[in-house]
């Protein structure tokens, strides 16, 4: 896989707060359904290639350690939803809701 996010793999990534990087992870994901959604999964995948970039680098992240359980199961579940079976039945609402709760948190950071 290339890797899109140069700047932030080279330590940007890690000066975010955990809520950002989870809300950043969401905004690629909510590219990657809409674009699904529009017949062009070319673009989908792109998007979803840049969703596990993030969430890797969230991974590798010291201050995730406290999450490292529900972060690898939130990437398998991913992988699942667009790649495989979707044996854990995830809808587009589903990840929608789940990511709203960073994209909300880190907003109010901002504020």
């Amino acid at each position: 896989m290339n890797m899109q996010h140069r700047e932030l793999a080279s330590g940007k990534w890690n000066e975010l707060k955990f809520v950002e990087q989870m809300a950043n992870v969401g905004s690629e994901v909510e590219r990657a359904i809409n674009w699904r959604k529009k017949n062009n999964p070319g673009y989908s995948q792109l998007a979803f290639d840049r969703a596990l970039e993030l969430l890797d680098l969230t991974l590798g992240d010291k201050k995730s350690f406290p999450c490292l359980r529900e972060l690898a199961r939130l990437r398998e579940a991913l992988a699942d939803y667009f790649v495989f079976d979707n044996i854990y039945n995830s809808t587009d609402e589903k990840w929608h809701n789940y990511f709203f709760a960073f994209n909300h948190a880190a907003r109010m950071a901002r504020n």
